[in-house]
C-alpha cells in the first residue's frame, strides 16, 4: 500500500512538473513573439523617423549671407526660397540694361558736347542728333546747352542705376540672412478676439469708483 502511494505521488509530481514546463515554454514563446513584433514595429518606424529628421532643414544664416555675397540669389537657393529668384535676377537684368543704356547715351552725348566745344570743324559727331533740316541751320549756343543738359542727365541716370544695383545686391544678402534666421519661426495664424465685461475705474465721478464696461482681448 505504501509503495502504491509513493508511485501515485511520483506521478502527480511528474505531471505537475510537465504542466509547469509546458506553461513556461508557452509563456517564453509568447514573450518571444511579442518581442519580435515589437522589434519589427521599431524597425518599421526607424526609417520614417530618420526620414522625418532628414527632411527638417535648418539653414545657417552666416552661410546664407556668404553664399549671397558670392553670387546674388545663391543664398535664396540655399534657403530653398526659389520663388524669389525671378525677382532678384529680373531686377539685376533690368538694372544692368539701364546701366548699359544710360552709359552708352552718356558717352555719345559727352563726345558730341566735346566736339561742339572744341572749335574743330572736323569733329562733327553732334550733327548725328539733328535732323537733315536742322543740320542746315541750327543755333550753336542752344545745341551746346542742350547737349550739356543731356550729358548731366544720363550721367545721373547711370549713377542711379549703379546705386540701385548695389542696393539690390545688399537686399538679396539681407533677405537670405533673415530667411535663414526665421526659418523655424512659427507663422501659423493664431489670432483670436474675445469680448468680455469688465469693471473700469472712474476717477472723475464722485462716489463711484468703478463702472461697468466691455473689453476686447486679443490672443497672438
Amino acid at each position: 500500500m505504501r509503495h502504491l502511494l509513493l508511485i501515485l505521488l511520483a506521478c502527480i509530481v511528474t505531471t505537475n512538473a510537465k504542466a509547469l514546463s509546458v506553461n513556461d515554454s508557452t509563456k517564453v514563446a509568447r514573450d518571444t513573439i511579442a518581442f519580435s513584433l515589437h522589434e519589427k514595429k521599431a524597425a518599421l518606424k526607424t526609417p520614417a523617423d530618420t526620414l522625418m529628421r532628414k527632411t527638417i532643414f535648418k539653414p545657417n544664416p552666416s552661410r546664407a549671407v556668404w553664399l549671397g555675397a558670392i553670387v546674388p540669389g545663391l543664398g535664396q537657393i540655399y534657403n530653398k526660397k526659389y520663388w524669389k529668384l525671378p525677382l532678384i535676377y529680373g531686377g539685376f537684368a533690368g538694372l544692368i540694361y539701364a546701366i548699359s543704356w544710360n552709359g552708352r547715351m552718356y558717352n555719345d552725348y559727352k563726345n558730341a558736347y566735346l566736339d561742339i566745344t572744341d572749335n574743330n570743324p572736323n569733329t562733327t559727331s553732334y550733327l548725328h542728333f539733328l535732323t537733315p533740316d536742322q543740320q542746315k541751320s541750327y543755333d550753336t549756343a542752344w545745341l551746346t546747352s542742350a547737349l550739356k543738359t543731356r550729358v548731366s542727365s544720363f550721367r545721373r541716370y547711370r549713377d542711379l542705376s549703379v546705386i540701385c544695383a548695389i542696393g539690390l545686391y545688399a537686399i538679396s544678402m539681407i533677405d537670405a540672412y533673415v530667411d535663414a534666421q526665421l526659418s523655424d519661426f512659427d507663422v501659423s495664424p493664431d489670432l483670436s478676439m474675445k469680448i468680455a465685461p469688465t469693471l473700469m475705474n472712474n476717477a472723475y465721478q464722485s462716489g463711484l469708483n468703478a463702472s461697468l464696461g466691455m473689453k476686447l482681448k486679443f490672443n497672438f
